[in-house]
């Protein structure tokens, strides 16, 4: 045989032998569904991480979202006595107050600063003034806008428990946010 007949004859044996491999492989029976590849499992892995990554995030937002409900309805914030500035504990609360504002323009607040009844009445209104003030400065710095902040103060008129007490005085000495 010449070097061509001898290429001709290894070319269709090694055709005629895929061809017998490929028609003994598949007798059409079997579920492809069933067989995975390579890039099915691969396939298969990418999808189950980002279901599992959305999964998280909508975790993480749930969360997000309970924790800026529980924020919106803590309304009142107390003062430690003689002392205008809030309570550092009170600042992350405040700040979603105030970026609740901001992205809400057509809701208005309005800031009751109170005292207890130590000092003169005077003195009492100007502190729960300076109270309800302080406030609105942290919610104007987290985007409020002050046209849609009023702040009043009643200093000791209008006290939230009764008594002489240290517990009441601690109960009477604050800010409400009223919507």
């Amino acid at each position: 045989m010449g070097t061509h007949s001898m290429k001709f004859f290894k070319t269709t044996i090694l055709a005629l032998s895929i061809m017998g491999l490929v028609a003994c492989s598949s007798t059409g029976d079997e579920d492809m569904t069933t067989t995975p590849t390579a890039d099915t499992g691969a396939a298969d892995t990418a999808a189950a991480a980002r279901a599992a990554e959305e999964a998280r995030l909508a975790r993480e937002r749930e969360a997000q979202a309970r924790m800026e409900a529980a924020a919106l309805a803590t309304t009142v914030f107390y003062f430690d006595f003689d002392v205008s500035e809030f309570l550092a504990s009170d600042r992350d609360v405040l700040a979603i107050h105030g970026r609740n504002l901001a992205a809400n323009s057509g809701t208005r607040v309005r800031l009751e600063g109170h005292a207890d009844e130590r000092g003169t009445r005077e003195y009492n209104l100007a502190l729960g003034e300076r109270r309800a003030n302080s406030i609105r400065d942290y919610l104007v710095v987290n985007g409020a806008s002050l046209s849609q902040i009023e702040t009043v103060s009643y200093g000791e008129e209008r006290p939230a428990a009764q008594g002489q007490s240290e517990a009441s005085y601690r109960q009477n000495r604050r800010v409400e946010i009223i919507k």
